[in-house]
């Protein structure tokens, strides 16, 4: 019973990793991921002459779905002396968590799973992912990006120390895009990628760019267009404010100017300059196709939305990188949230080593890593795990059209890498025991944005529930390791 118990306990802090993790089904201004209900899982059956049967979930986009499908399909197919068979099932993120969880509960995971850095105590304190330490080549993760190798160490109580416990499938950003063509129809600048734009002046862009085109009397261009589940974050870090304290213990928001700043800020987008599509309209069509509909002028780029962006059938138009604008009173850097998901081995596998050698062809290799990266496919799919590479020939090859990658590039090499003008940050549910406080902070967004609630009001209510949610999910973490 107290497994089974868990198990449910998991699939609430797997939510966030499905939040935070390399892909993000983006949404209206409710903060809900994809509103898909039915089952679209597919499985690839791999076949070889040996005896071992390897069972992968992820969830995937279809245009990573067939890029991992090929790598899956070469390995089996150099090991088929020793695997049977390889079953490759790719779901949804709205899937994902149903399906892990109905797996936890009937102790029958798959072989080879995903876990974000959000989950990682859950599932070590729970035994149901085993150590890398003594199954993957440290020579390759010692090339890894640091930040996305610890993030996937644990000692038993502290996330970054002690064993590993996944294998990257990627380090990821949410950058800002623009659409070029809608800055060339307003004569405006283009964003300069040294320096963001100040909360100021990115107001001014947006409301040069929000246009009723069609003279009907109601808006149909909008500067910008936000998502609460994964583009409030950036201007609440950008203005140096935190949800949590520094020991991820207490929720501060209530006692915070600038977070309260910060949030005041982004409601004013909705409701004061309707520069961003309204509550109502963001729920008739999100955000994200109004931004593949040309229709908005900013919208926030995932490192996986490059292939997609870049490819003319999915999004006609001219467009480029720029920095999340700086909150005044923050450092003055421009900052993302930077996540990650990661390739796990169930401790229960009867085959560990050939998992290993697995998904280290799917994160450390170079082959694999050129081929998720856009070298040899084409399809800019993440940045490279393998930081030499990512840091030289994978920039070359983007100067010379080889990899298809919008021009400003280095925006998201400052996120990841950090500079004076950007940093990029964990957001803080990585370092909790679940996502249930952040859960309740976006539940009510909606009526903030719609003017139904102040932001000192809001904030003065929700953070109690939210403090209640985060002492619950601290004992749970105590509990798990005693």
């Amino acid at each position: 019973m107290k497994r089974k118990l868990t198990s449910l306990v998991l699939c609430m802090a797997m939510m966030v990793t499905l939040l935070t993790g390399c892909k993000v089904q983006k949404s209206e201004n409710t903060g809900e991921t994809s509103s898909k209900t039915e089952d679209t899982t597919t499985t690839e059956e791999m076949k070889g002459k040996g005896d071992a049967t390897i069972d992968i979930l992820i969830y995937a986009q279809d245009h990573e779905k067939a890029v991992y499908q090929d790598l899956i399909k070469q390995f089996s197919d150099t090991h088929s002396d020793v695997i049977k068979k390889v079953n490759f099932e790719v779901t949804t993120q709205d899937e994902y968590a149903t399906k892990m969880t109905a797996a936890m509960i009937a102790d029958d995971l798959p072989d080879i799973f995903y876990v974000g850095p959000e989950s990682v105590r859950s599932y070590v304190d729970n035994g149901y992912v085993q150590s890398l330490d003594a199954l993957v080549d440290q020579t390759a993760v010692s090339n890894l990006w640091p930040t996305i190798v610890n993030a996937y160490k644990y000692d038993g109580s502290t996330i970054g120390q002690g064993s590993l416990y996944c294998l990257p499938k990627d380090l990821s950003c949410f950058a800002f895009a623009y659409n070029k063509d809608l800055f060339d129809e307003a004569g405006l600048d283009y964003p300069d990628p040294e320096n963001p734009y100040t909360y100021d002046e990115f107001v001014e862009v947006c409301k040069a760019l929000t246009k009723d085109k069609d003279g009907d009397g109601e808006l149909d261009q909008w500067g910008v267009a936000n998502a609460n589940a994964f583009g409030f974050t950036p201007y609440v870090y950008g203005n140096g404010a935190t949800f949590l304290n520094d020991d991820y213990t207490k929720v501060v928001i209530a006692d915070s100017p600038q977070f309260k700043e910060a949030f005041q800020y982004y409601t004013d987008l909705t409701v004061k300059y309707q520069v961003t599509p309204s509550v109502e309209q963001d729920t008739a069509l999100g955000g994200y196709q109004r931004w593949l509909d040309g229709q908005v002028g900013f919208y926030a780029c995932g490192t996986w939305d490059v292939a997609a962006f870049m490819d003319n059938a999915t999004f006609p138009y001219n467009w480029d990188l720029c920095g999340w604008p700086v909150g005044p009173s923050g450092n003055g850097k421009s900052t993302a949230w930077t996540a990650s998901v990661g390739f796990a081995i169930s401790s229960k596998t009867k085959y560990p080593e050939l998992c290993a050698e697995l998904i280290q062809a799917l994160s450390t290799d170079e082959e694999g890593q050129k081929a998720l990266s856009g070298e040899t496919t084409g399809k800019a799919l993440q940045i490279p795990n393998i930081m030499d590479y990512a840091q030289t020939t994978y920039k070359e090859k983007i100067a010379d059209g080889t990899i298809p990658y919008a021009k400003n590039v280095d925006v998201i090499f400052g996120y990841i890498e950090g500079n004076d003008k950007y940093q990029g940050l964990f957001t803080e549910t990585t370092y909790t025991y679940n996502s249930e406080w952040w859960d309740l902070f976006l539940e009510g967004m909606p009526n903030v944005l719609s003017g139904q609630i102040s932001v000192d009001d809001y904030c003065a209510e929700v953070q109690p529930k939210m403090q209640e949610a985060l002492d619950n999910a601290i004992e749970l973490q105590n509990s798990a390791k005693k």
